[in-house]
């Protein structure tokens, strides 16, 4: 047995040292000082690291298909009424929406953004006493109301009831209504007058859009748009001059939802133009992103990136009109972030690397300075004697 624990001594890598041959040196305990508020230093660097989350960042390919994408958006148009600015959205699959209004929020505001307060509705309109039949005399005792398409009708039965009918049938001829206030309809539903009293107005627009997960395009123009064809023509409704302003501010621009560390760039983007009649185009790269928490929660979002081109256009010309248009593609490549801790054994592996890396360094600066000073003692010793 005591060959055994003989042998076991031999294996000693770590040989004890009579404390009568120590030697303790002024150097050595400033080293030692030193050498342990690095020591703490480090391991408190390595703990914050340790409770704090890191981000992982992956790229995969985007394999999904269908689904929707979500836009949201706030802007703001200091120089357009939100009586006559639309939203239009269509995409490469031919879905297409006009005119839009589910939710959207309008605003009017004056030219410094400040909101003006809400009128009650048909206060100012023009007064009609009764409304224009289809034969063209007036709407009499007993009489079914019949309006006129106004030259549109389909078929000779076919009536139009209202302003949104009449700029439907006009819709389907290709045709833009040029003066409107010759539409009985809509002289009767105010909007002449509603355009007239926000003349010098400006418009905040505020809402959400949900469509096809592929490339389209939206877009903000003075007007309403109708479509024919592969065109769009732009019915302008009553008003006494064709230029238009399209300074614009861009307060919120998001394609999905907000996660922590998501950064939108065209968010606070401001053009203000002197001139009229701009089209002003922003093309955006969407990439599909993943995003789960420390707690497992996931949220699935998307980043963007931008482009921007901008030019004077021709009034009346319906392949470019004044407006501001979003043109945006997807990514085939999509990015996933995963919040994580640093492993237990991890830590603990920093942790005695430190320790160890800071005493052997302590142990090589030391040796080095107390061997220094044996060589200078030696050689006063040797110029005394």
């Amino acid at each position: 047995m005591d060959a055994i624990f003989n042998r076991l001594r031999n294996l000693d890598a770590y040989p004890k040292i009579n404390e009568d041959f120590y030697r303790r040196t002024f150097s050595g305990g400033i080293i030692t000082i030193a050498s342990s508020f690095i020591m703490l230093f480090l391991f408190f660097s390595e703990l914050r690291l340790y409770l704090h989350a890191k981000t992982e960042t992956r790229l995969i390919v985007d394999t999904s298909r269908g689904g929707k994408l979500h836009i949201n958006f706030d802007m703001s148009f200091p120089a357009i009424p939100c009586s006559i600015l639309s939203i239009d959205a269509i995409d490469v699959s031919g879905e297409q929406h006009l005119d839009i209004r589910h939710n959207i929020i309008k605003k009017r505001t004056d030219y410094h953004g400040k909101i003006i307060e809400a009128r009650p509705d048909n206060i100012g309109a023009p007064k009609i006493e009764k409304p224009l039949q289809r034969h063209g005399g007036r709407l009499e005792h007993n009489e079914t109301y019949c309006g006129s398409c106004f030259g549109a009708e389909s078929s000779d039965d076919e009536c139009c009831n209202s302003c949104e009918e009449v700029r439907e049938a006009y819709r389907k001829k290709g045709w833009a209504i040029t003066n409107q206030d010759l539409i009985d309809q809509c002289q009767r539903e105010d909007f002449i007058q509603k355009v007239k009293d926000e003349e010098g107005e400006g418009c905040n627009i505020e809402g959400s859009l949900e469509v096809n997960k592929v490339a389209g395009s939206f877009n903000f123009v003075p007007g309403k748009s109708f479509h024919q064809s592969s065109f769009n023509f732009l019915g302008l409704f009553a008003l006494q001059t064709s230029d238009y302003n399209v300074s614009h501010r861009i307060n919120r621009l998001a394609f999905g939802n907000h996660y922590d560390g998501l950064v939108n760039p065209l968010d606070g983007v401001h053009w203000k133009y002197d001139k009229q009649n701009v089209m002003h185009q922003y093309f955006v790269k969407v990439v599909p992103t993943i995003y789960t928490d420390i707690g497992g929660h996931t949220v699935h979002s998307n980043q963007y990136s931008a482009t921007e081109h901008f030019k004077s256009v021709e009034f009346g010309n319906s392949l470019s009109i004044p407006g501001v248009f979003f043109y945006y593609d997807l990514s085939p490549v999509k990015v996933t972030y995963s919040e994580e801790h640093v492993p237990f054994l991890h830590f603990m592996t920093h942790i005695c690397a430190i320790v160890g890396g800071v005493f052997s360094v302590a142990g090589i600066v030391d040796a080095f300075i107390y061997h220094g000073q044996r060589k200078m003692k030696k050689v006063e010793i040797g110029k005394l004697g």
